[in-house]
């Protein structure tokens, strides 16, 4: 009987052959175990903390443009087919975009860079909520701090013997329909508005209150430094508080200048400094029902401005900070002044945003008003004056929509009786 010799050698090889499939296979089956379990805590961490660097799939969506689906298209449909240098799908605009997927950096932006790290500098995300009868497919309000020393995006330094100082009304809401000749103070007001003897039920406010607009800034051009202790859009606020009295609604206006009177101000704590001013004003005008804090937007004049029978108005973005747990009330509420100015004035409007909580504030001192809601009025290339023509319009609308409440509430009082 023959015997068949055994060649240890290939068994030898055969077995380290397979000892490194088996490493390789369990290395790739760990990592695959270790990158979904990273995804689920970073999932639950997005629901748990809302701060988490990963952007949602629906801000994925958002961000992507027309041309991208038509470009994608184009990769099978011969006629959709543009230039492929200038196509999105060229080797550079992959990979910007893939960078900007990963890590929410635009190289394109040098902005982006500092934006997770400085805070107040990221911009929130937004969402339309209710779409307006101008609103297309430009996106939302753009909210990008410039950069500036010592945080004053003014560039003016805080005053170094000034302390943090709870901010009180104006003592007289100044009608100036002259940008030009309009001021505004640069120290809180210790008096109380005495203009009128309506209990104040509307609050005016300013969180960025020295945004300003190129139009009335002498030798000013860039408008990342559309910023002014005078001429800014405190001056919308008086001018809005201003109409609702004399339509019969009592008002209060708060214009502090926090650079001035707040010690080290920070343009990245703006918001916890105006949280003072209402939770003061809340104390102070007990009858306080609406609370608007009025900026400007930072987008161009094309997507700021309505032209209405040879005028030109500022148009109006209404923000919602969905940090808010209660957000859809503010919502709601934000709804009937845009609903009434869709009816008024189509277009002026540019719709009701959401803010999601991926980012930056998103809360906007909403928490402390179901009837709160922050109002973008034009942007820097915008003047006083079309903002004035704008905040005469919204103060008929709320004041429309306060009257009418209140003849709602007396009539469900006698009917009870």
């Amino acid at each position: 009987m023959k015997w068949t010799s055994l060649d240890i050698s290939k068994i030898r090889k055969l077995w380290q052959h397979f000892i490194a499939m088996t490493k390789t296979f369990g290395a790739l089956s760990l990592y695959t175990l270790l990158l979904f379990i990273l995804l689920g805590l970073a999932g639950y961490a997005n629901a748990k903390f809302d701060r988490v660097p990963l952007s949602p799939m629906k801000g994925w969506a958002a961000s992507i443009s027309n041309d991208f689906f038509i470009d994608a298209m184009g990769l099978e449909i011969p006629h959709l087919q543009k230039n492929p240098q200038a196509s999105v799908f060229s080797e550079a605009n992959i990979f910007g975009f893939a960078f900007r997927l990963l890590t929410d950096i635009n190289l394109s932006d040098p902005r982006t860079f500092l934006a997770r790290e400085v805070p107040g500098l990221a911009s929130d995300k937004t969402v339309l909520l209710r779409k307006s009868a101008s609103e297309d497919d430009s996106g939302g309000p753009d909210d990008y701090t410039p950069i500036h020393s010592q945080g004053d995006p003014g560039g003016a330094a805080p005053s170094p013997s000034s302390a943090v100082v709870l901010p009180s009304p104006e003592a007289t809401p100044t009608d100036s329909s002259d940008p030009k000749g309009a001021t505004s103070t640069t120290k809180p007001s210790v008096t109380e508005d005495t203009s009128s003897d309506l209990d104040k039920v509307v609050m005016i406010y300013h969180s960025h209150n020295r945004e300003s607009f190129l139009p009335n800034l002498k030798n000013v051009t860039d408008p990342d430094k559309a910023y002014d202790d005078k001429q800014n859009v405190t001056l919308v606020g008086k001018r809005l508080a201003t109409k609702l009295e004399e339509l019969g609604v009592g008002a209060v206006d708060y214009s502090t200048d926090y650079t001035a009177v707040v010690k080290h101000f920070n343009f990245a704590f703006s918001y916890k400094y105006s949280m003072k001013t209402v939770q003061e004003a809340f104390i102070t005008h007990p009858d306080l029902d609406f609370v608007f804090d009025i900026h400007r937007d930072s987008l161009n004049r094309n997507k700021t401005t309505l032209e209405i029978d040879g005028k030109s108005y500022a148009q109006v973005y209404f923000i919602i900070g969905q940090r808010n747990p209660h957000w859809k009330e503010n919502e709601a509420f934000a709804a009937k002044i845009h609903d009434a100015l869709e009816v008024k004035t189509p277009g002026l409007s540019r719709g009701i945003w959401g803010k999601t909580p991926q980012d930056g504030n998103a809360e906007y001192n909403q928490t402390l008003s179901s009837n709160s809601v922050l109002l973008e009025i034009g942007g820097p290339y915008n003047s006083l004056e079309e903002c004035y023509r704008t905040a005469d319009v919204l103060a008929e609308v709320i004041a429309d929509i306060y009257h009418n409440a209140k003849k709602a509430d007396a009539s469900q009082g006698a009917v009870k009786r």
